[in-house]
């Protein structure tokens, strides 16, 4: 996969102020222990709440489960749980006759190193499909490409130890100008080297047509307003629709 200088700087545009999006993204805390449990939320049906659970999904209308993984970005920060965008997801598919249950395993603050801890307890909840949007949080710090490299192929052995039935997307992140070009493109290399090393498919930059651009973002300049999150929900979804669709016709072949 590759990307144009156009949109490296359409993603580089959401980090002006290093120091203002580091407090926006959380990044002083990276939750990991209680309070990641009881991050989780499951939507049910196709209704517009969301319910806090902190044990596994018991209850999915035999729908296949999409455990979304991620940082605030995934978790909707500033948003109510029915805004977010895996909610808004578990919206489209059912409109296009193919229902899942969506689970929202997003964390405020949350590094590459967080989320290889985290995801073992995460995995509690049984997944037909994990989605994993992580390292704004490593790029925000300056952390190094080939640690975040090495986190997220942890976070997918565990998925593919713990849940080997299970289908994984990985969604492209973007870092920041502020360190360089050279960091820059190493940070971007991360994400289709790993998709091609384990043979897993990669979407494209899911803040694409968003970031940067104030009318989608909220006062922070960096997290999606209700508008910005529909727009994800869109991009997110092309990647994911055909996957689901796999998923739907396993559940009704079964």
């Amino acid at each position: 996969m590759t990307r144009s200088s156009g949109s490296l700087r359409s993603a580089a545009s959401t980090c002006v102020l290093l120091g203002v999006l580091t407090a926006a993204f959380g990044c002083g805390s990276g939750n990991n222990g209680e309070e990641a449990k009881n991050n989780m939320t499951v939507t049910k049906g196709t209704k517009d709440s969301t319910t806090t659970r902190t044990a596994q999904v018991s209850t999915t209308g035999g729908n296949p489960v999409v455990l979304f993984f991620g940082t605030s970005l995934t978790a909707g920060l500033g948003l109510e749980p029915d805004q977010a965008f895996p909610a808004l997801i578990e919206k489209k598919a059912a409109a296009e006759g193919m229902p899942i249950t969506a689970v929202n395993a997003g964390l405020s603050g949350e590094t590459t190193a967080g989320a290889a801890r985290r995801i073992d307890w995460v995995l509690r909840t049984p997944a037909d499909l994990v989605v994993i949007e992580g390292g704004a949080n490593d790029a925000l710090r300056g952390l190094s490409p080939d640690a975040a490299r090495s986190n997220l192929e942890r976070v997918i052995a565990t998925i593919k130890e713990k849940q080997p039935t299970a289908k994984i997307v990985l969604l492209q992140m973007e870092a920041p100008p502020n360190y360089g070009v050279p960091y820059t493109r190493s940070f971007h290399a991360i994400y289709p080297d790993i998709a091609k090393k384990e043979s897993i498919p990669l979407a494209p930059f899911f803040l694409d047509g968003v970031a940067g651009i104030p009318r989608y973002n909220q006062a922070d300049g960096v997290h999606p307003n209700v508008a910005g999150e529909r727009l994800v929900a869109d991009n997110v979804w092309k990647a994911l629709k055909p996957v689901v669709a796999q998923l739907d016709r396993v559940a009704k072949r079964g």
